[in-house]
């Protein structure tokens, strides 16, 4: 399962990387990964004109789009925009941090799960 990692660098800058998570074969039951430890589940809405300057994600988590879609733009200027069902590694705890831009003037919803410290 694809994900898309965004972190800071040695440079202080955000940056992106794409991750897979292993999935094994549990036949019936279907694909399913290891654990990863967590502390729990927020939901969140935003407005379709939601604009955030350069910030950084305020713990390790994942953020999963359920519906509408964000772009997500890093310290060199790259975007990447996640749509419904695509996965983001916020891990960019220090440093310059990321813009986060609503798409289209669509509202979004999503869950972060944060994770426990590695």
């Amino acid at each position: 399962m694809r994900f898309v990692r965004v972190y800071t660098g040695d440079d202080g800058r955000s940056h992106f990387e794409d991750g897979e998570i292993a999935l094994k074969d549990m036949g019936g039951m279907g694909r399913i990964s290891s654990l990863w430890q967590g502390k729990g589940v927020i939901f969140r809405e935003v407005d379709g004109d939601y604009a955030l300057d350069f910030h950084t994600a305020p713990r390790r988590q994942f953020v999963i789009n359920l519906t509408g879609s964000v772009d997500i733009e890093v310290g060199d200027g790259t975007v990447r925009r996640l749509g419904p069902g695509d996965i983001l590694l916020a891990e960019d705890t220090t440093g310059e941090g990321h813009i986060s831009r609503a798409v289209d003037g669509e509202p979004r919803k999503c869950l972060f799960v944060p994770l426990e410290e590695s």
